[in-house]
């Protein structure tokens, strides 16, 4: 599956819309190193793993814009631990 990543600088947000749906990874952008806040997949979307796209989508724009994550919420911090090849995108 492919998606368009949605960068909602108006509300601190990485989008996707599918399906009349928005699941979306908000963040607090702190002097360059975006602290990503929230992972939310609406019920109708969930267990399809779109999380991870979503989050992987994320870090690879973060990365473009020669920024650093900062994982501050538990689905991402997870996502890290079983991930530690992707510890260079992270502050």
């Amino acid at each position: 599956m492919s998606y368009t990543l949605i960068h909602n600088i108006e509300e601190h947000k990485y989008e996707y819309h599918i399906d009349g749906q928005i699941a979306y990874i908000s963040y607090d952008d702190q002097n360059g190193k975006m602290h990503l806040t929230h992972t939310i997949v609406p019920d109708e979307l969930s267990g399809k793993g779109l999380a991870k796209v979503l989050l992987e989508d994320v870090l690879e724009q973060i990365k473009k814009d020669g920024k650093k994550a900062v994982a501050k919420c538990t689905y991402i911090v997870k996502y890290l631990e079983k991930n530690p090849e992707k510890i260079d995108l992270f502050a």
